[in-house]
Parts: structure tokens; sequence; C-alpha cells
């Protein structure tokens, strides 16, 4: 959201009068002292927050807010970064693709920064060493900016041209929206696969760091091909169609690769003598799924950018642009793992995926059906190019809708087991399902039942797995001598907070779980070696992060256990 605010404010804010360099230098360094500022005053957030939190939806909107409050300033700023370096180029191709080539230069910054944080700087540091080395980073570059604006001499254009209302108005509302469904689609499809993706790998922040790198590589790489060919493209908005109808094919593939292939590979992870030779296998999986459609989602701005860009000022053009991709990845982050997933699954997921792909690829292509594009543009098709291009154009629906039926259902085994399924051949799949924060499964081989989440299993009916999981339970309860109330973290099978329903002096036990599809989808699996806890008048289910939950909630536990 910053960064869609800061890409539409400058060219609203900062005159087209002021030196590019000079502005951007300012921005970066404004940047580095606000993340600084941050990291001193967050304690003391904490402490206010702590003492007025809130629960349900009126918490959510109050973590909300101090997130904005927080997070705003300093992404309105990276926003603006783009826009006020992109004024230093002039509108013609050589221009446009100078602007792709840093959009690809930013990304690859970012691709470095996510490994080294992920990877390095917050493991074998903290948070704030890790502020502290981005803030030198960004004054390092303000400092670049500065000298360089002192040795460069800058023309300014007239007011006119940058005004952000005339500027979006020279480019079709279509290309708006065709980069604004690539950028929902982009963020659509890593929140999609990064979800299954865990399964493989594991659900750690070093799994994310991975795939995000990777995600951002092919964004990077394919930004820079896509730079380079605008240079060349008679017509670029037929280029970000095309663009779009490779999506269509590389959804498929990675949606194919995700579901049919990786998880079948001969390669036993747990027999490697160092975490290193799994990074290099998580690394390769990783690259062969996401890259593909992420060299084209990569490509499509620049392509955008020429197709608005070309005759207008470069600073609001690619204000505009940007903003209408991060519109787009705002709606596809919050709208694949807040309902998409949870609603239909990640294969109807991929699916939708493909439908906007498609819808953007012939939103660029259609026109070209009526009219040809550039300064001839009101000359008619000639009537045989009309019906070749409408041939084209019905080919790729007809090929999306292939694809959209190919795409396969991600394995139930998978969910449960994740890089040991191949293992578990034996195992009967109970039940499966995908929520807001991770996909569950039970299952059952033999006498033995179990309950997995993201490939790992938390609790089963095993001898050796019951007596951990009622003794979490037993223990507690039995050293405190009368307890009166209980906080379990987690729900799991529900067989520890079902121990607690043997102590007749409890009045109140609280389940405290983040994911709301376990308690009632799993429970009844278990009801016999839980005690249909659910049930029980004494207990209360919350659906929330259980740190956030003690450190928020007025209640206190005579006994708190997991």
């Amino acid at each position: 959201g910053g960064l869609c605010i800061g890409s539409l404010m400058l060219p609203r804010v900062v005159s087209t009068r002021r030196h590019p360099l000079r502005v951007y230098a300012l921005i970066e360094l404004a940047i580095g002292a606000i993340g600084i500022l941050l990291l001193l005053v967050m304690p003391a957030v904490s402490r206010l927050y702590a003492a007025n939190a809130l629960q349900g939806i009126a918490g959510l909107l109050l973590r909300a807010a101090i997130s904005a409050v927080l997070l705003l300033p300093p992404t309105i700023l990276m926003g603006a970064t783009l826009p006020a370096i992109a004024r230093w180029m002039d509108s013609t191709s050589i221009g446009v693709s100078r602007v792709g080539g840093i959009y690809a230069g930013n990304i690859a910054g970012a691709m470095f920064g996510c490994l080294l944080a992920g990877f390095y700087l917050l493991r074998v540091y903290d948070a704030a060493t890790a502020t502290y080395l981005a803030a030198v980073i960004n004054g390092t570059v303000a400092l670049a900016a500065a000298l360089l604006a002192v040795m460069t001499s800058y023309a300014p254009v007239s007011e006119q041209p940058d005004h952000p209302v005339s500027a979006t108005m020279r480019g079709p509302r279509s290309v708006y929206i065709a980069i604004a469904l690539s950028g929902l689609t982009a963020l659509g499809a890593e929140v999609t696969w990064t979800r299954v993706l865990a399964l493989l790998f594991g659900a750690s922040v070093y799994t994310f760091s991975l795939i995000l790198a990777v995600f951002l590589l092919g964004l990077g790489l394919g930004s820079s091909a896509g730079s380079y060919l605008v240079r060349h493209v008679r017509d670029p908005r037929i280029a970000l169609g095309k663009c779009q109808v490779l999506l269509v094919v590389a959804i498929a593939w990675s949606a194919t690769m995700i579901a049919r292939s990786l998880p079948y590979w001969p390669i036993y992870p747990p027999m490697a003598p160092s975490p290193w030779f799994n990074f290099q296998l998580d690394l390769v999986s990783a690259a062969v799924a996401v890259l593909p459609a992420a060299l084209c989602w990569g490509a499509s701005f620049p392509f955008a950018l020429a197709s608005v860009a070309r005759g207008a000022n470069a600073g609001p053009a690619t204000a505009a642009v940007y903003a209408a991709n991060t519109i787009g990845a705002i709606l596809g982050a919050l709208g694949f793992s807040m309902l998409v997933i949870p609603w239909f699954g990640p294969q109807r997921a991929q699916q939708l995926l493909i439908v906007f792909s498609g819808a953007a690829a012939l939103l660029m292509l259609a026109p070209s059906l009526r009219s040809r594009s550039g300064p001839s543009a009101e000359q008619p098709v000639a009537p045989g190019s009309r019906a070749f291009r409408a041939i084209a154009a019905a080919a790729v629906a007809i090929v999306a809708v292939v694809l959209i039926a190919s795409v396969p259902h991600v394995p139930d085994k998978l969910i449960a087991y994740g890089r040991r399924m191949l293992l578990s051949e034996e195992a009967k799949v109970l039940y499966r399902g995908d929520g807001r924060v991770s996909s569950v499964a039970v299952t059952e081989l033999g006498a033995t039942r179990s309950f997995h989440v993201s490939g790992k299993s938390e609790a089963s009916t095993a001898l050796s797995d019951m007596r951990i999981e009622r003794m979490l339970g037993h223990v507690a309860a039995l050293l405190h001598g009368k307890p009166r109330s209980v906080l379990v973290v987690g729900f799991g099978a529900g067989i520890t907070a079902g121990t607690f329903r043997l102590y007749p002096g409890i009045e109140h036990i609280v389940i405290c779980e983040i994911e709301p599809i376990i308690p009632p989808n799993v429970g009844p699996y278990f009801r016999k070696q839980n005690y249909d806890v659910l049930h029980d008048p004494r207990v209360t289910v919350v659906y929330d992060d259980a740190r956030h939950y003690i450190l928020t909630a007025k209640e206190k536990f005579d006994i708190i256990t997991s």
C-alpha cells in the first residue's frame, strides 16, 4: 500500500524543476532515518499496544492501524524512488528501456537483501544489526546520488506534461488493467506456491526467503530482458499481450511441476550429511517451479511502461504503471491468502491465476483485431489480417481452457507427509483441508490415526505420542494441585486439552489456535482420545497467535501448556 501511495504522490508533491538525483538522494536518506527511528520507538509502541490491545475484529483493526502508522512513512518513500529516478530519463524507446533496467536493478538488490537478511543477518545477529546495515546502505546510496547530482546538469521539463492525470489519460486503460492483473497473479501465485512448496521444504522463515529470492531473481531477469526488447518491438502492447500468453503456459507448468514432479523426485533429504545439500536441492526445486512464470511477470513491467510512456513524461507514466501493478499485487496477496486458498484450495487458486493471465492477454491482443497501433491507429486492419488475429485470439482462449483443465490436484499425502510422502504409500487420508495459515490432514495407518500440519505429524494415537500428549496436561495439573484456569497453546488433536476434563476443579479452559479450520474439522477424528473436549461448556477456543494472545490477554491462568 505504501509503495502504491508513494508512486502516485510524487508527481503531485514534488516539482519537476527539482533535480531528480537530488530528490532521490533525499528520499533514500529519509528511508534510512525512519528505519532507525522505528527500531528505537518499537519497544515503547509494544508496551503501549500490550496495555490497550483488544480482541476480535477491533483488535485486528487496531493492529492494522499501528502497522499503517509505523510502515506507511518508509514504504511511501520507497514507492516514490522509481518515479523520482525515472524523471531523469526521456520518453523514447531507449529512455523507457533504461527505466526498465533501473527497475530490474532494484529487484536484483531486493533479492540480495532478502537472502542477506533471511539467511545471515537475522540468523547470526539480530533485527537491530540488520536495520543498521540497511540504513548504512540507504545513506551510501543517498551520498552517491547527491554527488552525481552535483556532477551532472538537469534541464527540467514543463510542469504540464508531468501532471499525473494528463499522463494517465495518454495511455489506454487496458494497459493499466493488464499490468494490475499481472501484479495480482504474481503475488497470488507467490502466496499459493509458497504454501505448497513449504510442504516440501519445511515451513520456516528460510523457506520463505528462498522462494522469495528465486521469485525476485526471475522478476529481475525478466525485467532486464523486457527492457532490452522494448527497444526493438514495434508495438509494446502486443508484446505485453504475448507475455501474458506465455504466463498462461508458465503457470500451468509450475502447477504441474509442484504437484506431479517435485514430490516424486527419488531423493531422501534426511540422508544429506549437512543442511547445505538440502539448500541446494530446495534452490533447484524452487527455480524449476517458480522461475519460468517469474520471468514473464518481470518482463511485463517494461512492456506496460513502454505502452504508456512513449510520447509522455517518463516520471508520471512510471508512477501510474507502478501504482497499477502494486494495487493488483495487494489484491492478489490478500485475496488468495485470505479467501481463494481457504475457500477453494491451491488447485482452484492456480486455475484462477490462469484465468486472470488469459484475460490480460486477450485484453492486450483484442484491440489489434480492430485497428493498427502506432501513428496510423485509425487505419483499419486488412480482412485477412483480422481473420488471422481472430483465430490467434481464439487459439489463446482454447489453450487457456485446456491448461486450466490440466492443473493437477495437490496430493493429499503431500499435505500430510511432505518430503516423506513416498514412504507412506499405505497410509489412508481421512481428511485434508486448506486454511488461511496452513494446510492440515488426518491420516490412518493400521491402528494409528495421525494429525498433520504442513507436511509434519503433530499428534497421533500411537502409544509413544499419547503418553506425551496426556502428560503435558496431567503433569501440570498435578504439580499445581488445585488449578482453576488453563491455557492450552495449540489445539492439535485436542488430546492435551481433553485431559483437563478429568479435573472437576477446573472452571475455565482456553484453547488458543492460530488456524481456524483445525478444531472443528480435526477434533471429531480424535473424539475418543480427547474426550470430546470441544463440547465441554468450560472450553473457549480463541483463534489467535498464542504469543500475541498471552501478551494482550487480561486473564491470568494457573496452567499454561501446549
